[in-house]
Formats: structure tokens, sequence, C-alpha cells
């Protein structure tokens, strides 16, 4: 059997204009399995992959975080970091609107609006990272600092434990 071809998305175009290099992992996507799964089916440690959240402020701004699987974001922390009341998570529709993506497959790169980016500083700790690639069942594998030259995301400390 052949093996799958990898999908050409906004993401992956947005990564070669770039002249970025990166890898494509492809794998059996499972509904609601979220990075447990990805890590799961790549062979990678969850700390590696890398969620791309779409929130909002308090004036419905939308915004991206880049956060480790195996984390969740302080949303108290990240609000009280970048100066604003609140941050929550956008529902699955607007996060649709503002990126282009459907949840699951949300990219960073390429999105349809232009959004601040904040990643969790630890992240460039890590020799690869592996950030959706614009879509379900599809990651892309690279280097940390290459996605900082694309994205220009403010660093933060945000993330606790999934506990």
């Amino acid at each position: 059997m052949a093996k799958p071809k990898a999908p050409v998305t906004a993401a992956v175009r947005v990564l070669r204009a770039h002249k970025v290099g990166f890898t494509d992992h492809l794998y059996e996507y499972e509904e609601h399995g979220g990075t447990t799964v990805s890590a799961r089916e790549l062979a990678v440690p969850e700390h590696a992959v890398i969620k791309t959240l779409i929130m909002e402020d308090e004036s419905g701004r939308p915004l991206v975080v880049l956060m480790h699987g195996d984390l969740k974001v302080s949303t108290k922390e990240l609000a009280r970091t970048i100066g604003v009341k609140t941050v929550s998570p956008c529902s699955p529709e607007a996060a649709n609107r503002h990126t282009g993506y459907l949840v699951g497959g949300t990219s960073p790169f390429g999105t349809r609006k232009e959004m601040p980016v904040y990643m969790e500083r630890s992240i460039l700790e890590l020799d690869r990272i592996y950030i959706n690639g614009g879509k379900r069942g599809y990651l892309v594998g690279m280097l940390p600092r290459d996605a900082v030259k694309i994205l220009g995301p403010t660093l933060v400390q945000v993330g606790i434990d999934n506990a």
C-alpha cells in the first residue's frame, strides 16, 4: 500500500516560503484525542508536541498560544502577563473563523487573520517540536527557532500541569 501523501496546506506554503526545513508526520486522527494520541502515534514525548490554542481577551480580540502538549495554559497568568482582564478559549466556530482551520487541525502558520502569538518559553529548550501542519492527523517536525523566526512570538511562562 502506498504511503499517504502529506497535504499542502496554508501552513506548509508558509513554511516553504520561509525556506524552513520540516518533516511531515501523518497519523490516524482521533476525535478529542489531542496531543496524547499524536505523541503516541509519532512515538515522541508529548512535551515535544506543541498545541496551537486560539483564545480571546475580554474584548473578543483573538490570540494564539503555543503550549507543550502535556501542559495547560493558566489563563489567569496569561491575562496578567499580556495586560488584559481575561483570556478564554474561543469556541470552535470562532477559532475556525480566525484561523481558517478546523479545531484539531489548527496551525499557527498561515492563519486567515494575523494575530499576536504567545509561546511558552520552555518550548525553545526542545531540540525539535511537532506542531500542527494545518490538517487533522498531520504534524510537522521542526526546530523551535524556526517557528520563532516565522511567528515572532512573545515568550511567556504560563504553562501548568494538566493534573
